[in-house]
């Protein structure tokens, strides 16, 4: 009997227990939360109940502006915006017409196809025989010319356009083949060309291929047999020579 008494005041003593530490725990959830301020840098703020201690103010330095890349001159730049088109610009009417209508005709308005076309035309026209030219070595140059300046400023905004790419350097190759032989046949043709159209030739290299041993030790076999073969017809040419003064001396003899 006394043990289930001495029982019964341990379990209302340990309920009690719980219950007022409960209670703590929500009176202080409750409570409105403040920030102390002995832990900001700076200026002491003022303890308010509910309020918000505001840190200072943080100065923020101003970056530094980005320099914008300026887009490298367009070969088409020269064209004047008020020049007309290709298709109209041999047409008398089109010069007499008002203002909208000579826009709509202009290369204001115009695609960057028509603007390549005014500039292969202009091209043409520096290098050309005569005004019936159309197939000659200067007119074809002249024609790769405007080709690879408007692949070499597409590249410039996309350079990852591969396709492009080689065509450019199709193109290229094209180009230096025609000046080369130009240059051998008709010299003065040449330089008036490289002028006019502003191209600087450079020489190719002497060799192409990247020496290796085992090219090297294939080219000193190869000259090694070259010159084992070049002995022996010089044998053989001494050999016949010899055969017919024989014969020679022989028809003299019974001669």
């Amino acid at each position: 009997m006394l043990l289930n008494l001495g029982l019964r005041a341990v379990l209302k003593s340990s309920v009690g227990v719980l219950c007022e530490s409960s209670a703590r725990s929500s009176a202080v959830s409750a409570r409105p939360w403040r920030c102390s301020s002995a832990l900001l840098p700076g200026p002491t703020v003022s303890r308010v109940a509910g309020s918000f201690a505001v840190a200072p103010p943080v100065r923020h330095y101003a970056r530094g502006t980005k320099k914008k890349k300026t887009a490298p001159e367009s070969h088409l730049s020269d064209l004047h915006p008020s020049m007309l088109k290709l298709d109209y610009a041999s047409v008398p009417l089109a010069q007499t017409t008002d203002d909208l209508v000579k826009r709509l005709l202009s290369l204001e308005l115009a695609s960057h196809g028509e603007k390549l076309q005014l500039k292969k035309e202009q091209l043409i026209a520096k290098v050309q025989q005569d005004p019936n030219d159309r197939s000659s070595v200067e007119v074809r140059v002249a024609v790769l010319t405007a080709r690879i300046r408007n692949y070499q400023e597409h590249l410039q905004k996309h350079h990852k356009d591969k396709a492009n790419k080689r065509r450019m350097l199709m193109s290229i190759d094209k180009r230096k083949k025609l000046l080369k032989n130009l240059r051998l046949v008709r010299y003065e043709a040449f330089e008036r060309v490289c002028e006019q159209l502003g191209i600087t030739y450079t020489f190719p290299p002497e060799y192409y291929r990247r020496a290796t041993k085992r090219w090297q030790a294939k080219k000193a076999f190869s000259i090694k047999v070259f010159k084992a073969v070049q002995a022996q017809k010089a044998e053989q040419r001494l050999k016949q020579s010899l055969d017919s003064s024989k014969t020679e001396e022989a028809r003299t003899a019974k001669a």
